[in-house]
């Protein structure tokens, strides 16, 4: 490193180091400005997404898609298809207050915020110091001059700059790579989001199922108790056994059981859409119903080809590909020579008369290292880059092999499901009719209990059952909204130039950045919902 001191005799003005200072920042924006204009060289390899061949049309098909493939996108708020006022509240407050949800939206933040650390290192680094001491030594110190004083103050004032100029693009690389991940970020954030969404009505209509089915069991059980009564009447008659009875009060206990089972299941249900909502269980309820409503929702049906575009897992995962191929470059840089700038500069005096130019003092230089010789650690590093890069192609490759199972999966499932549903209303209807026809036979001595108690659990069975397969039914709609995107579209991750959370000189409204992509955190009351007695959304 090259250095010099320099000490004259003259006097500086006393207003040297005011403009000093009111002149650093804008020596500090014009450096800025030229930095960034340094001629560079980018080590990254071009970076292209992976593209992939896929099937014209889908293979499955579903009820809930409509006939022709249309490019228009599905709703953002597509839970509002079921026509449940109840669901589309549980939705708004979810999207309001979910812990979690927020949690993601600051990781966002925080991403963007690395990115804006890493850009610092293209620009000067400036800094300023002040110190003072006063040293005293003994009399009586060992080769201690006689006329050297016992005393030594110091007052020093001064400065330091320096700048590592970007020539392999290594730091451009890391600032790119920084900003790719907080759009990953973004794209987590809308996969949260759908995630949450998706497992709100789903939860939903589990609890709806298990109303119906509560209602079931609690017909199923009136119905017991009364031909337990006429059985036993009967019995006291002579005209039925004790094992009569036995048989009915046998069915009548374990349906009653069952009912137990189901109404503890719905608790637990309603217990977690409660923490979904941002509130405790103990004061959340859920008025129940009597009936399981399916509603004939309609999907704009999407090409295979526009998938891709419509999931932000795909998204993120692509982003994560676009990190690893930046990471290249970076490795590639360490092959090349690295510059530093560095000056520095100040006064020094023995007391504190300081703003002399008799007092000042400054040095400059430069260092530039060549790496030599590392035992393969450059080359490992390298290496290591391009087999990262190579992985996100085989995980970006597996992601959107899942995405077109997914699909396909709930196509399939929902069309299935929805002709099986046709048919158990129809199985529902024939052990009605038995069950009526057998308690007729039976109370005119033509069947025997064993009959009938057969005719009612077979009814009950067919009953539950059709609830069941229409709860898995909207479940595997849920599931195919969620798998098409759920009205997700990659333009809504935010571009490069909105990652940047503030300007290089900015100082005044730092408390948040400004939303980017649609993702906005709370800042002045972050503890807004904390209330857990109430909804976040009236």
């Amino acid at each position: 490193m090259l250095s010099e001191r320099v000490r004259t005799g003259s006097h500086a003005p006393g207003f040297l180091l005011a403009g000093v200072r009111r002149s650093a920042m804008a020596v500090l924006a014009l450096t800025a400005s030229a930095c960034s204009d340094v001629p560079h060289v980018d080590l990254a390899p071009p970076y292209q997404p992976a593209e992939f061949v896929v099937p014209a049309s889908w293979h499955g098909a579903s009820p809930f898609v409509e006939a022709n493939p249309s490019d228009g996108a599905m709703r953002p708020d597509w839970w509002t298809l079921y026509e449940d006022p109840l669901l589309n509240q549980l939705e708004e407050q979810a999207m309001a207050a979910n812990a979690d949800l927020q949690a993601t939206a600051e990781r966002f933040i925080q991403a963007r915020d690395e990115m804006m650390k890493v850009r610092s290192r293209r620009m000067p680094q400036i800094g300023l110091g002040f110190g003072a001491s006063n040293n005293r030594q003994s009399e009586n110190t060992l080769f201690r001059a006689p006329d050297s004083p016992l005393q030594d103050p110091s007052v020093n004032l001064g400065g330091l700059a320096s700048w590592e100029p970007d020539f392999w693009s290594a730091i451009r690389n890391a600032t790119r790579v920084e900003t790719y991940r907080a759009e990953q970020r973004a794209a987590d954030y809308g996969l949260a989001r759908l995630s949450l969404q998706a497992e709100i009505a789903a939860n939903y209509f589990s609890l709806r199922g298990y109303d119906a089915e509560i209602a079931t069991y609690t017909q199923s059980i009136d119905l017991y108790r009364r031909s337990l009564a006429i059985v036993k009447a009967q019995f006291a008659g002579a005209i039925a056994s004790a094992l009569d009875v036995a048989r009915v009060e046998s069915l009548l206990y374990s349906t009653e059981t069952k009912l137990a089972q189901v109404q503890g299941q719905r608790q637990v249900t309603e217990q977690s859409i409660a923490t979904l909502v941002n509130m405790a269980p103990a004061g959340f309820t859920i008025k129940p119903v009597d009936q399981l409503r399916v509603t004939r929702i309609t999907i704009p049906q999407t090409m295979p080809s526009t998938l891709l575009e419509r999931r932000p897992d795909v998204a993120a995962m692509e982003r994560q590909m676009a990190q690893a191929n930046r990471a290249i470059g970076i490795a590639r840089s360490a092959f090349y020579p690295n510059v530093n700038f560095r000056i520095g500069g100040g006064f020094e005096d023995g007391g504190f008369n300081l703003v002399q130019l008799a007092n000042s003092l400054w040095s400059y230089g430069a260092t530039v290292s060549v790496p030599m010789f590392q035992g393969g650690y450059r080359r490992a590093q390298l290496q290591q880059a391009w087999s990262a890069y190579r992985e996100t192609e085989d995980r970006y490759r597996a992601i959107v092999l899942n995405a077109f199972r997914e699909v396909e999966n709930n196509l399939s499932l929902t069309n299935q499901l929805n002709l099986a549903v046709n048919r158990q209303e129809a199985a529902v209807g024939a052990t009605m009719k038995t069950q009526s026809l057998t308690m007729e036979l039976y109370q005119g001595g033509l069947a025997s209990s064993l009959e009938l108690i057969y005719a009612q659990e077979v009814t009950l069975t067919a009953r539950i059952e059709s609830v069941q397969i229409k709860v898995e039914l909207l479940r595997a709609s849920v599931a195919l909204i969620r798998a098409l995107g759920g009205g997700w579209n990659r333009n809504q991750l935010p571009t490069d130039e909105q990652i940047q959370p503030f300007e290089t000189f900015q100082y005044t409204n730092l408390d948040k950045p400004a939303p980017a992509g649609g993702i906005d955190v709370h800042v002045g009351n972050n503890r807004i919902y904390n209330d857990l007695t109430k909804p976040p959304v009236p």
